[in-house]
């Protein structure tokens, strides 16, 4: 919402025109009625992203780790979100196209970036955004602070649960996703 009005900048559906018609190397998203530039990931980024999908893949092999899936979030489905990855049945998102219903999405993820918008943006607005859409656990690699944030059992909008653990540490993702994550690696990428 733009802040003096509470008003979305533009409505969904004319956004989607503008992210449909954005050159190739633009990333947007509808956050809270909001049009965002996210950033193009660096090289820590992209080795976390792949870590993510080669741990989910050993655990959960009939599971893939989509990265950034358009998928529309938020109440009313009004907000699209890219989250950095979106643990899914295989095939899930066949036939969605760009903006797919976040049905079947067991898992969010998102790793922080290096830019002024990570703060709000990674830890906060998508964040809140993802138990409305119904999405049953949120994972957050914070690269700053050197940690992992477990958000599950959404519940009137938010996550009940929030759990915070170093990098090193043994993390558990619970159920419906059910995969453990030795976190040790994590702290090769920190900053």
């Amino acid at each position: 919402m733009t802040p003096r009005t509470g008003m979305p900048q533009m409505a969904v559906e004319e956004f989607e025109e503008l992210a449909r018609r954005a050159p190739e190397f633009v990333r947007l998203e509808f956050i809270n009625g909001k049009v965002q530039v996210m950033p193009g990931p660096d090289g820590v980024h992209g080795a976390i992203v792949m870590w993510l999908i080669k741990r989910c893949m050993q655990q959960r092999p009939e599971l893939s780790l989509y990265p950034e899936q358009g998928l529309k979030v938020e109440a009313c489905r009004r907000g699209r979100a890219r989250p950095d990855g979106c643990l899914a049945p295989e095939e899930n998102f066949v036939g969605q196209g760009e903006w797919a219903e976040p049905g079947g999405v067991l898992m969010a993820v998102e790793v922080t970036s290096r830019d002024a918008d990570t703060d709000r943006r990674d830890r906060v607005e998508k964040p809140d955004g993802y138990p409305a859409a119904g999405i049953p656990v949120c994972l957050l690699v914070d690269r700053e602070a050197c940690s992992v944030t477990v958000r599950a059992e959404p519940e009137g909008g938010s996550y009940r649960r929030i759990t915070t653990r170093p990098f090193g540490a043994v993390v558990e993702l619970p159920d419906p996703v059910g995969i453990t994550l030795e976190t040790q690696k994590l702290k090769d990428y920190a900053d």
